[in-house]
């Protein structure tokens, strides 16, 4: 999959492309159908695991299928019963009994919007380890800070990557939370009729259920039908990401301006250059990036409208705007993650720059502190005053719980 008009989407590969709906789609019917079997539900002749019944070549057919009955798993289903009518009837037979479209097309979802989460994760992962280890080193790297623009008071690099990782660790475990999404099953309205009646007893609708999830690897939690605070839950997480993100392109792109050039991103062959102006080398990443951060709000806002337009026991379009939202959203984040992760690793620091800008700006960058402290040296911004910031992130950052106040030889 890739699209012209996103640069950078090659970036997410496989994530949530139509093939990957659609083998994730299949994927449930094929838990849910091992399901029945392992509980003597279906007769043990059912037992299939679905396998090579629909590839990447089915995509073009199954998508061209989708508008008769409104979405894609009913023309998918037709074609693994098909399929697998040829080679194991008996199972053709009890494919999809007891679940509805939106069992399968909701988990389907889950489970794509599950793989956005593990690449998004070891994005953040990365991006955090880089920025403790710059808020560390830089520490001391004296600098002017600014506000609303304009010269305020010295500040170091390393409270200003510090305040990078603060963004970065929050998006870490507010995806990690959300990205808990459960399974879905609930029949036709959400009521479990039919997997009671397929299965003889609520008690056991409800192990065939929690079988289907734990085969899928996902948790169980009653229907959700029209409660899609799951899906709200994780747009939202995924907008935490690019939030973040979009903060550290903001400062490289002004910290990258010639006139400031504090900043710049590491250099590529061939990246940053310009049609028309050949001495130029733009900041191409965090450009890309700010793109998505502006963007990414938008989509999750669909995604709470159509939860808002839920009605009855299916929603009549707030159901199905999700889908696409929600495959836009989150590979725009994945490919957002790996170019933050790219732009922070190859990061350059001009310190000198950084206290040549600070010179510049002085006396009156120093305004605050002497008329707190008329005595005070004019020079590096207060030795240790951001330490206990820096250090209890940089612990944050490695899981190490952090110390409490009062406690080590630094209170």
């Amino acid at each position: 999959m890739s699209d012209l008009l996103w640069p950078g989407d090659e970036r997410a590969g496989d994530v949530f492309t139509d093939a990957a709906v659609c083998a994730a789609m299949t994927r449930v019917e094929a838990a849910w159908l091992s399901a029945l079997v392992l509980h003597g539900v279906a007769t043990p002749d059912a037992r299939d695991d679905l396998d090579g019944l629909v590839g990447p070549d089915d995509v073009a057919g199954v998508a061209a299928g989708a508008e008769s009955g409104g979405n894609p798993l009913i023309p998918l289903l037709e074609l693994l019963r098909t399929r697998l009518g040829a080679r194991n009837p008996v199972a053709a037979s009890w494919l999809h009994r007891g679940l509805t479209s939106q069992d399968v097309v909701d988990t389907g979802l889950v489970l794509c919007l599950r793989d956005a989460a593990d690449r998004i994760g070891d994005d953040l992962a990365a991006q955090a380890a880089v920025l403790a280890r710059l808020a560390g080193e830089h520490r001391a790297t004296a600098m002017a800070g600014r506000t609303l623009t304009q010269y305020a008071v010295p500040i170091t690099f390393g409270l200003k990557a510090a305040g990078w990782l603060t963004g970065v660790l929050d998006a870490r475990d507010r995806l990690a939370s959300a990205a808990d999404l459960p399974s879905q099953v609930g029949g036709a309205a959400g009521s479990l009729a039919a997997p009671v009646a397929l299965a003889g007893s609520p008690a056991a609708a409800g192990d065939l259920i929690e079988t289907t999830a734990e085969i899928l690897g996902l948790p169980v939690r009653d229907p959700w039908h029209t409660a899609r605070a799951p899906l709200t839950g994780f747009a939202d997480a995924l907008v935490t990401c690019t939030d973040a993100w979009g903060r550290i392109a903001n400062d490289v792109l002004a910290g990258s301006r010639p006139e400031i050039h504090e900043l710049s991103e590491g250099a590529v062959a061939g990246r940053g250059g310009s049609s028309a102006m050949p001495n130029k080398r733009n900041p191409v990443l965090s450009v890309l990036v700010k793109r998505a951060a502006l963007a990414a709000p938008f989509l999750a806002a669909t995604v709470h409208a159509g939860a808002a337009a839920a009605v009855d026991e299916r929603p009549d379009g707030g159901w199905h705007v999700e889908w696409a939202t929600l495959r836009t959203l989150a590979r725009r984040t994945v490919t957002a993650g790996s170019q933050t992760a790219e732009l922070l690793a190859g990061l350059r620091v001009d310190t000198v720059r950084m206290t040549a800008n600070l010179d510049t700006a002085r006396p009156g960058i120093d305004a605050e502190q002497r008329s707190i402290d008329p005595g005070a040296a004019s020079g590096d911004p207060y030795p240790g005053a951001t330490d206990r910031i820096i250090d209890a992130l940089i612990a944050r950052a490695s899981g190490v719980p952090p110390k409490k106040r009062g406690e080590g030889a630094d209170c």
